[in-house]
């Protein structure tokens, strides 16, 4: 142990000198970890050593302040060091009588979330893995919230016989909801896609003109903070249309809902609160480290009726407690919660502000170094801390210049970008969402495109 936190310890010191992109290629990483299975067993210092020198090379910099590639923040030094202890501890967070100090700690963040997110307060909240299982989570509930109302008993009677449900989401809806949405068994013909907007956003006047022809069950699904714009749905207009057509509304918030915590942006989400169900992650935005998400319900009682797994030897909670495997899909798992407390009371209320709000200013500040250069299109409303970015003109051309960029940022490895394909182009997007980054490295990051462009026009 003492081995490893001298390793950990290091590399945390170096974070804003790692290259943002993996340095090694695959098969030297794979020559450093194919050794034989050892025969007996070896000294696990020793072996420690081995996995630092084998991994490094393949590690990205992503804690550091350049690595503009996805939301996935920066994993927050006090966090970090929380889950060291949470390793060491050892506890599992399946029934309260596991570990009573971990599900503490999760009632108390639960309060902390609520109020950081200016949710209603008597929600219940699962700590999940990552987005997509809190979105699984909340779908679940959804699902059989809405066959519930329906007069149908799902556990009784099982999915096949079950009357179909609609997923009424926007065009533009996460991969990730999806993916769950696939998980539960829904398939293409149980979807109603509303069209959006230039910047992402599901129409409300189309919802409007759509729901009245959809019978039986519904979820709508709705999107805080759009992948590639930064854009948000519209929230207060398709929480009345869910109430007037008696269907559950989600919302997919697993970064943008964090702009609830800062006055500043809340206007953004106006009408988030009057969901039924939320995702959003903590490693994301609010830097927790991986392994931390929240799937967050409004009505507890269906929350646990969805996910309570119920054994002879799992003792009960005492009064007042909650219990912590009624929330999730897991029964066994991390003791999410400590890491997220020590994260929380380091940071306070201001420090999750602060970084919020100087997240969103260097995304616009980016987008500012750009303006007037006729080689490059922002091709969204810089809302919060997404900046999409397209090269050249529209079709093949501009597509393999813009590829192009982002194979000359990567190369040059200063920053890092990915691209996507939004509006029918190649682009390249900017996801601002380290702790550490500044207006200076939104500098470093301007420069290097420049650099390409020019690089690709010789």
């Amino acid at each position: 142990m003492d081995v490893a936190a001298r390793i950990a310890k290091d590399f945390r010191a170096r974070s804003q000198e790692i290259p943002p992109r993996a340095p090694a290629d695959h098969q030297s990483l794979l020559d450093a970890f194919n050794k034989p299975l050892p025969d007996h067993p070896r000294p696990a210092a020793q072996v420690i050593e081995e996995l630092a020198r084998a991994a490094e090379p393949g590690l990205c910099g992503n804690t550091g302040p350049n690595f503009f590639g996805w939301v996935q923040g920066a994993s927050h030094g006090a966090g970090v060091a929380a889950d060291w202890l949470t390793s060491a501890w050892g506890q599992n967070i399946g029934p309260y009588r596991t570990s009573p100090a971990a599900a503490v700690a999760e009632m108390a963040c639960t309060g902390y979330l609520l109020d950081l997110l200016d949710l209603p307060r008597g929600a219940s909240i699962g700590f999940a893995s990552g987005a997509t299982t809190s979105s699984l989570i909340g779908l679940i509930v959804a699902r059989d919230a809405v066959l519930k109302r329906a007069g149908f008993d799902l556990r009784k009677e099982g999915i096949f016989s079950a009357p179909a449900v609609t997923i009424v989401l926007g065009e533009e809806a996460h991969s990730t909801i999806y993916a769950a949405l696939f998980y539960l068994g829904f398939g293409e013909e149980n979807f109603a896609k509303i069209r959006v907007d230039d910047e992402g956003r599901m129409r409300a006047d189309d919802l409007a003109a759509r729901l009245p022809q959809i019978k039986g069950p519904k979820i709508i699904v709705a999107q805080a903070g759009h992948i590639n714009s930064g854009a948000f749905d519209p929230f207060t207009e398709i929480s009345r249309l869910a109430r007037e057509h008696d269907a559950w509304m989600h919302i997919d918030g697993a970064f943008g809902l964090w702009a609830r915590a800062a006055a500043s942006m809340r206007h953004y989400c106006t009408g988030a609160d009057l969901a039924d169900s939320w995702s959003v992650d903590g490693h994301k935005w609010l830097q927790a480290p991986y392994d931390s998400a929240f799937a967050i319900v409004k009505d507890p009682a269906s929350h646990e009726a969805s996910m309570r797994i119920a054994a002879s030897y799992l003792d009960p909670p005492p009064e007042g407690a909650h219990d912590p495997s009624a929330r999730v899909i897991e029964l066994s798992r991390r003791a999410r919660g400590f890491p997220l407390w020590a994260l929380l009371q380091t940071l306070g209320r201001s420090g999750v502000v602060e970084m919020i709000e100087r997240h969103c200013d260097c995304a616009r500040y980016f987008a500012g170094l750009l303006r007037g250069d006729p080689r490059i299109h922002i091709l969204n409303d810089v809302v919060i801390n997404q900046v999409a970015l397209a090269f050249g003109p529209p079709g093949a051309e501009g597509d393999a210049l813009t590829a192009a960029i982002i194979a000359g940022v990567q190369a040059e490895n200063a920053s890092y970008v990915g691209g996507a394909v939004w509006k029918g182009r190649r682009i390249l997007r900017v996801s601002v969402s380290s702790n550490l980054t500044e207006r200076r490295h939104m500098e470093t990051l301007a420069g290097s495109i420049r650099r390409a462009l020019d690089a690709a026009a010789r």
